[in-house]
């Protein structure tokens, strides 16, 4: 309940502002007050709160207020305010809440949006005003920053928002808002910025990259309520003593059906798009009644199907939204009644944003009720809850030093402003990602942007800039249009559009799933049975399908999450030490029993080892609760090292919790072998050659080749498909690798393969820790309830559909015997 309004005066705020503000909102929080505060003082700083907690308003009426009292009967100066969104898509909103106070108070200012869904038109009467407050996106702004007349245009500019800092954090896009941000500071000095953010774990970092090294006068304010967070299981009926991922499926949908129909409102999150897509159509189909009212949002769909859903949601008409984390920031509706989380959330920030989504107002419970997508999943979220009472909550790892974005950022900051190397330099080390840019690597990227490198010398493509009299240009137009056209750190496979026959778009697919179908097949996209018609420049023409046969559920890339370390750690712990009571772990007791008696159940204080013999072979199922990229790393690391000494050659398979080593011959729990094995030493060396790092620095490379403008980017109307991209991308890799080895884009590649793809630090920690860790060597008669899903993944990626199904069968029933008989 609202704390009744103070006295006007008591509000650091003019008088309309606090008088509106105290009607709409009531007491101010203190967090709000302090920033109010801060602003009016001419600090910059970093707002973290909870969703709904009113960030948005403590940033912004400071600087409104700013600007009422200087010109309290005048239109203000154009662009005093900018507004960094990370998604377009939350840019009517975002408008819709700075609008809200000016409004109410009839003040004829305005407060306009320019992003990649802004018309021609608009972009047009934009470049002639700007608005007193303009809501952009990282990539708007670049994009701004190379018209010639964009410093001049921002010469009143006295704050910067920048809003969900958290989700730019730790990206190529946030070193893109970086090096933007190192821009507008240079060019005013006085400027303020404030970064918004919601849960989060490293904030000082995020402080330091969103205001740079050499930032003075910085503050880092906190709400100091706490957010009441309910998380609540839904479990099962029966659960199977032998899990793995993805077993239950939808078999939960009757229990959830009738969630929603007890709840006025749902969102219905899962973690994957293709989720979504099948987790719609069982609801629908167990709720036919309610079909009209329930609806779907994903980031493939477009942006009108999305906004209808998004005004349903306002509007009150839907019970029930099936949904990816492009419901997870801040689109502005109605709080919901219920969320419900389908599968692990895999993090503990991610599962309190999303609860966030109901009592969305201080003060109030959010609730969040979980649908496990296999029996373990149970443990996850009662892990899930003793990890956020204790505030055990994800950091978000820094970026340091991409060169692409460097690149593409220089060739940005000279198409807008000539200007000389050595001030560049200097600009660009004020921010956290480039302050440790040392001289031969800056030197090596004028050389690059003016020459092509030592390799591209002889092709004037690639030779962009122009140092003359010691200041670099950038007036090739046809060039300067290429630039323009792919400012961006954003890469994917390519998009195939798809439409109806009629016109109407849908949205998009990636392109390796709609080619291989054929026409005349049906999949599902956007909640409807489809039918290709036809496959042709980039776009996918459909029909509604009648066939009575449910078609394929498109797979985008990307759709594994990783469980974090801090939840991975609370399983773990829960196992051996849980901190308080659950139903969840009652439920999987009888699983943990079973593991108990057959082997070991694993934990933080050794590492458990088990050996067991099948008719595939010997297999090592190994536990150290890090993460599935972690294990992917390890598991590599350690059959290559095996292997080497053995002879014979080692399958590997890993999830979240383990992974699982398999040979003919040769495995055994020999101690010393496992410990050479998981040895720290000369980690870096041998899983580059444990793995298949060559064609991955190739793929890797053409992520960097995109961003550092080396590949022919897309015209509009004539976008080259993939398979182009591919070849010229391998082509400019095979030219580095044999004429310029030393070329810091490959570096980059390779070192992205580590950090990103690998997780090398996280890996190494973890050997570090296995090292000091007794190990507990386990042989077992039979598959244990932990090592089950290792072998049924394998299984799953080595036979056919029908064959894994009866294999499956017949191992599940052999197991659920003996676990009967030894019970």
């Amino acid at each position: 309940m609202a704390v009744p309004v103070r006295s006007v005066p008591s509000l650091p705020l003019s008088d309309p502002l606090a008088k509106w503000f105290g009607d709409a909102r009531g007491e101010p929080m203190e967090f709000q007050t302090e920033c109010w505060n801060a602003y009016r003082s001419g600090k910059s700083g970093l707002l973290h709160a909870p969703t709904g907690f009113g960030k948005t308003l403590a940033a912004w009426l400071g600087p409104l207020d700013e600007a009422l009292s200087a010109h309290p009967s005048e239109k203000p100066a154009p662009c005093s305010v900018l507004w960094i969104t990370p998604l377009r898509a939350l840019a009517s909103d975002t408008l819709k809440s700075l609008r809200e106070p000016i409004e109410a108070i009839d003040l004829p200012w305005d407060v306009e949006a320019r992003t990649g869904d802004t018309s021609s038109y608009r972009r047009a009467k934009l470049r002639e005003r700007l608005p007193f407050c303009l809501v952009t996106t990282p990539e708007s702004l670049s994009l701004m920053l190379t018209h010639s007349d964009f410093r001049d245009k921002l010469r009143h500019l006295r704050a910067v928002v920048v809003d969900e800092w958290h989700e730019l954090l730790g990206t190529k896009r946030g070193i893109q808002t970086e090096l933007c941000l190192a821009r507008l500071r240079r060019w005013f000095p006085q400027l303020r910025i404030w970064g918004l953010s919601a849960t989060l774990g490293n904030l000082d970092e995020a402080r330091d990259s969103l205001l740079g090294p050499s930032h003075r006068k910085a503050v880092t304010l906190s709400a100091k309520l706490e957010k009441p967070l309910e998380i609540e299981t839904l479990i099962p009926d029966e659960i199977e003593s032998f899990p793995w991922s993805g077993h239950l499926g939808t078999k939960m949908v009757d229990a959830v059906a009738k969630r929603i129909r007890n709840a006025g409102s749902t969102l219905l999150f899962t973690n994957t798009r293709s989720q979504t897509e099948i987790w719609f159509q069982e609801i629908g189909e167990a709720m036919p009644d309610l079909r009209e009212r329930i609806a779907m949002h994903h980031g493939s769909l477009a942006r009108k199907e999305r906004a209808a859903v998004e005004a349903g949601l306002k509007g009150g008409t839907l019970r029930c939204v099936v949904c990816t984390s492009s419901l997870d920031l801040g689109v502005d509706f109605a709080p919901v009644d219920q969320v419900i989380q389908v599968g692990s959330p895999k993090g503990i920030a991610r599962l309190a944003q999303r609860a966030g989504r109901s009592g969305h107002r201080p003060g109030e419970t959010s609730r969040i009720v979980g649908v496990p997508s296999h029996a373990f999943e149970l443990l996850e979220f009662a892990a899930a809850r003793d990890a956020w009472h204790a505030r055990q909550i994800e950091s978000r790892p820094l970026l340091r030093k991409p060169l692409d974005v460097l690149v593409q950022h220089t060739l940005t900051c000279v198409l807008g402003e000539p200007d000389r190397p050595e001030a560049l330099l200097e600009e660009f080390r004020d921010t956290l990602a480039y302050r440790d840019l040392d001289a031969s690597e800056w030197e090596w990227l004028i050389g690059f942007i003016t020459e092509g490198g030592s390799a591209l010398k002889a092709y004037p493509q690639y030779r962009k800039a122009r140092l003359v009299k010691g200041v670099l240009r950038f007036d090739d137009k046809r060039a300067a249009q290429l630039h323009r056209l792919n400012i961006g750190t954003i890469t994917s496979d390519s998009a195939i559009t798809v439409k109806f026959a009629s016109g109407r778009t849908l949205g998009t697919i990636e392109e390796s799933f709609i080619t291989k179908l054929r026409p005349g097949q049906a999949f599902i996209f956007g909640g409807r049975q489809l039918e290709l018609i036809r496959f042709h420049k980039l776009t996918a023409t459909v029909r509604v399908s009648t066939t009575k046969h449910r078609g394929q559920v498109p797979i985008w890339n990307g759709g594994k999450m990783p469980l974090s370390t801090e939840l991975a750690s609370a399983v773990a712990r829960r196992l051996h030490e849980p901190c308080a009571p659950a139903a969840e772990h009652d439920a999987v007791t009888p699983i943990l029993n079973i593991q108990q008696r057959w082997s070991s159940l694993p934990g933080t204080r050794e590492l458990v080892v088990e050996f067991t013999r099948t008719k595939e072979g010997e297999h090592l199922f190994i536990y150290p609760f890090a993460g599935r990229l972690v294990h992917e790393g390890l598991a590599a690391l350690a059959a290559f090292r095996i292997s080497r000494e053995i002879g014979e050659s080692i399958d590997v398979t890993q999830n979240d919790y383990g992974f699982s080593l398999i040979a003919r011959h040769g495995l055994s729990l020999d101690e010393s072998m496992l410990r050479a094995a998981l040895d720290p030493a000369e980690l870096t060396d041998d899983l580059l050659k444990s793995m298949n790092t060559a064609e991955m620095a190739r793929r890797q490379f053409r992520e960097v080749a995109r961003v550092a403008g080396l590949l022919i980017p897309d015209l509009p109307g004539k976008r080259r498909p993939t398979r182009d991209l591919q070849v010229s991308s391998s082509l400019l890799f095979e030219v580095f690798s044999n004429y310029d080895p030393d070329n810091l884009l490959l570096e980059q590649s390779r070192r992205e393969i580590l950090h990103r793809q690998l997780e090398w630090t996280r890996l190494k920690r973890t050997l570090d820790d296995i090292a000091e860790r007794p190990l507990k060597l386990v042989e077992t008669e039979r598959l244990t309830p932990m090592a089950f899903p290792l072998w049924a993944d394998r299984l799953s990626a080595h036979m056919p559909a029908g064959d894994v199904a009866t294999r499956l069968e017949a191992m599940l029933a052999r197991l659920t015997d003996e676990a009967r008989g030894s019970g």
